[in-house]
């Protein structure tokens, strides 16, 4: 097992975690995977790599700045963003995913460290739905608030690229006005979904709860409508002692 000074070893088995076919994530070359490995160096899993047999190998190092600035360059066309991505390599020759630019704003805009996209086919069943905003609409039960946190985000559907990235960045600068704080879910219309984290396990269990809350939410939806805890009792599961004491035991969770 991969320990905190391997970052490129936890992607690793995070990568194998997230493909593992028995946990329905991702198939073929679905979903990717980061980690920041100092300002201004961010690992990615390269384009077409499959999530369950990656090695170190299929990981190239690229400069999230430069990576960035691409959004600003209203010239750039998607067909195009293949070949700006590669002139954004530190390290590796294969080509970085195009959803690359996800990852680097999940870490310089919402100050995560290890960043997973992936497609969930119990969650895209709501996602691909018009019950899409009940997945943000209010917490269903404790744990959720525990390990989500109070507030995720759904952002509408774009097409993979630079509209993706762009209506992103757009939400992600709004719920961070809003809120103050990054989310560590975010929810993509009829595509995935894309998880934030400190940590590999932060990013595993996060992804686990996803799931239980698309499960649970789908078995709600099928029988009535969801009987979400209230605002206070959201907020009051988010600042009891005792559930800051458990987050701090499930982060030391392998």
């Amino acid at each position: 097992m991969a320990n905190e000074n391997d970052p490129i070893g936890e992607l690793v088995e995070l990568s194998h975690w997230l493909g593992d076919p028995g946990r329905d994530l991702a198939i073929l070359g679905e979903g990717n995977t980061s980690v920041s490995l100092a300002p201004g160096r961010l690992a990615v899993k390269a384009s077409g790599a499959g999530l369950g047999k990656v090695g170190r190998e299929h990981f190239v190092e690229v400069d999230p700045g430069r990576v960035l600035s691409i959004l600003d360059r209203a010239e750039v066309r998607d067909e195009e963003l293949a070949g700006h991505l590669a002139a954004c390599r530190i390290s590796g020759d294969r080509r970085p995913s195009i959803e690359v630019v996800l990852h680097a704003l999940a870490v310089r805009e919402a100050g995560a460290k290890f960043v997973a996209h992936a497609h969930p086919t119990v969650v895209n069943g709501v996602l691909c739905s018009d019950r899409a905003d009940a997945l943000v609409a209010g917490h269903l039960f404790p744990d959720q608030v525990v390990v989500l946190g109070r507030h995720p985000l759904l952002v509408p559907y774009a097409e993979p690229g630079l509209e993706l990235a762009r209506t992103v960045k757009a939400a992600l600068a709004g719920h961070l006005a809003s809120h103050g704080a990054p989310p560590k879910i975010v929810y993509l219309r009829n595509h995935g979904i894309l998880v934030l984290g400190e940590t590999a396990t932060d990013v595993r269990q996060a992804v686990e709860m996803t799931v239980k809350v698309a499960r649970i939410l789908t078995a709600a939806l099928a029988v009535g409508e969801p009987a979400y805890l209230t605002s206070d009792q959201a907020d009051r599961i988010e600042g009891r002692e005792d559930e800051h004491h458990r987050r701090s035991v499930l982060a030391r969770q392998g």
